[in-house]
């Protein structure tokens, strides 16, 4: 609820133009009866004819300010719906953009999609809802109850007697409602992440003929959500059927008790017709109300799972406001001074105890076995993650003193996995630098050794490049990946194992064109093949995440065991 409340805030004035309309809607509905049971006990004779005009024309008035209050009350509330909704998208998405990778694990991609999907839209309506629906009612009912006690003292007591047995029906329906609304939206979650697994993973699941099994993985989610929703659905029907009962139990009494009440003439036929039609109006609001009741809670649930990521501390934050300005150009780009690091759901350490340094215009490779620790060691240089001991430093700075945006405009990142944007091949390059020329983006082709392809398609770099890149190759995505890298004048180039997509021959091309573009730079290439590092300055060995050999590649031959078993195990391999 105070999600709601604070998104709502800046709306206020929306929000007291849409109350004010509804209680014009309201009144006039009220009025109305009232106007009739005036008509009724005049009578139609032709003394009474101008009673009965005048009564016309202020039932005619008082019904065109209802239904103008209602259709404005109505545009005004969808404008109001429209505007919370993008507002808490806005929020939900810049907060997402924050959010560390190890956030991301905790809440879930699918979870995230849902909250900022299906949560946000269900909050959308439960506003209108609330706002049409439940808000009139307190308005109704204190109107109708004064109304119906001027009238007769007996109907008042009556009618006030049969709202609260429904109002407390309804307390105790909705106590029973609203674990049901928490347990849909965790399996909606559920139902989400197996379609986004079954999705992204089609091509695993065809491969190992699983297409049945899914099948009914995603049917077994589906059916928990359907029997849930149906007990839910149940005990609203009991309410709805408990409010019915109470109308016509109402319509049943009045028509009892009024005709000793006509007969002794403390009350008229026109009178009888106005207090059926206040206890129906306000039933009927009721009703609707109940609506609400069963939007509510979802509502509430959507709400405490959208404040659980916007209230969500993050795992890194900028520990200080402002970088700092220094002309200096230092020889040491990156520095790992004895740094230890541990996955916060890991009980041992990842990396152990590195040490190493990569200097301007040198290549600094990384090799080392499957789960040594290759990839952790670009994720705390990008700080996607912090380190546990020992510090990292860029340009002699500890990157925890520096904010992520500035530490990230130093860094150019080929990831493992080639990911392109949705586009042109021209927007995917300025990805890393907006204002890079097309002369800029066509150099960054020929060192990444894509321009050949890319001038071969009919549109050159305007040419079309669907989600993820799938229209492209492995080899071309990579390609792709490592120019839009490139595209940006960096301190540091991180590969992160980015070479293996690509065959010997354009490997080779690559890392030519490359030494003449990073001379003032560092360069760091993560790989497992040794073909593409074993022309580097400086390479590092991982074994069980600490290092195990530091030199040249004649210099670890001789002396590091573990890489000459990686050099010979590719040998055998190639040799075969």
């Amino acid at each position: 609820m105070e999600v709601m409340l604070r998104f709502l805030k800046p709306h206020w004035k929306t929000c007291l133009l849409a109350i004010l309309c509804i209680f014009f809607d309201v009144a006039g509905a009220l009025y109305i009866p009232t106007l009739a049971a005036e008509m009724l006990n005049a009578g139609t004779t032709s003394t009474d004819m101008s009673v009965l005009i005048d009564t016309g024309i202020k039932m005619a008035v008082a019904s065109l300010i209802s239904g103008a209050g209602a259709i404005l009350g109505s545009y005004i509330c969808a404008i109001l719906s429209g505007r919370l909704g993008k507002d808490i998208r806005d929020a939900i998405y810049k907060k997402s953009l924050k959010l560390s990778v190890s956030d991301f694990k905790y809440f879930g991609t699918a979870s995230i999609t849902t909250r900022t999907i299906s949560d946000i839209t269900n909050i959308q309506m439960s506003v209108i809802s609330f706002i049409q629906m439940a808000l009139p009612v307190p308005i109704i009912f204190i109107l109708s109850t004064i109304l119906t006690f001027q009238m007769d003292v007996t109907f008042g007591w009556i009618l006030m007697g049969i709202v609260v047995i429904v109002v407390i029906a309804t307390i105790i329906i909705m106590k029973g409602v609203s674990p049901l609304f928490r347990r849909l939206q965790k399996i909606l979650d559920k139902m989400g992440r197996i379609l986004l697994e079954n999705i992204t993973g089609v091509r695993v699941v065809r491969a190992f003929r699983k297409e049945k099994d899914e099948e009914k993985r995603l049917q077994d989610a589906c059916k928990d959500y359907a029997d849930t929703s149906i007990k839910a659905n149940v005990l609203f029907a009991n309410l709805d059927g408990i409010s019915v009962f109470m109308i016509n139990l109402f319509i049943i009494a009045v028509y009892w008790l009024s005709g000793a009440k006509i007969t002794a003439g403390r009350f008229q036929i026109g009178d009888i017709n106005a207090v059926i039609n206040y206890a129906i109006l306000l039933l009927t609001y009721l009703m609707m109300a109940q609506i609400i009741i069963m939007i509510l809670p979802r509502a509430l649930e959507c709400c405490s799972r959208i404040q659980e990521v916007l209230e969500h501390s993050p795992e890194i934050t900028d520990r200080v406001s402002k970088d700092k300005k220094t002309d200096e150009v230092p020889e040491d780009v990156l520095t790992f001074d004895h740094v230890y690091f541990r996955y916060a759901d890991a009980e041992e350490n990842t990396l152990h105890d590195l040490d190493f340094v990569c200097k301007r215009g040198e290549t600094t490779a990384i090799i080392g076995g499957t789960g040594s620790g290759k990839s952790t060691i670009a994720s705390l240089i990008l700080r996607f993650h912090d380190v546990r001991g020992g510090a990292v430093r860029l340009n002699g700075t500890d990157i925890r003193e520096m904010t992520q945006k500035g530490l990230r405009s130093h860094l150019a990142y080929v990831q493992q996995k080639a990911w392109l944007f949705s586009g042109t091949i021209a927007e995917n390059l300025r990805y890393s630098n907006p204002d890079a020329t097309e002369e800029e983006l066509h150099h960054a082709l020929e060192i990444a050794q894509a321009a050949d392809f890319v001038d071969a398609l009919p549109e050159g770099i305007e040419s079309y490049v669907a989600q993820g890149g799938t229209n492209f190759s492995g080899g071309q995505k990579q390609r792709l990946s490592i120019a839009r890298a490139l595209v940006k004048k960096a301190d540091l180039y991180i590969f992160d194992d980015s070479f293996s997509a690509l065959d010997f021959k354009t490997d080779a091309a690559l890392r030519k064109a490359l030494e003449k573009e990073t001379k003032d730079s560092a360069v760091l290439i993560i790989a497992q093949r040794v073909s593409s590092i074993r022309h580097a300055e400086q390479i590092i060995v991982l074994n069980q995440g600490e290092i195990v050999g530091k030199g040249t590649h004649d210099e670890l031959m001789e002396t590091c065991s573990v890489y000459k078993e990686i050099v010979d195990s590719q040998t055998k391999e190639a040799g075969e």
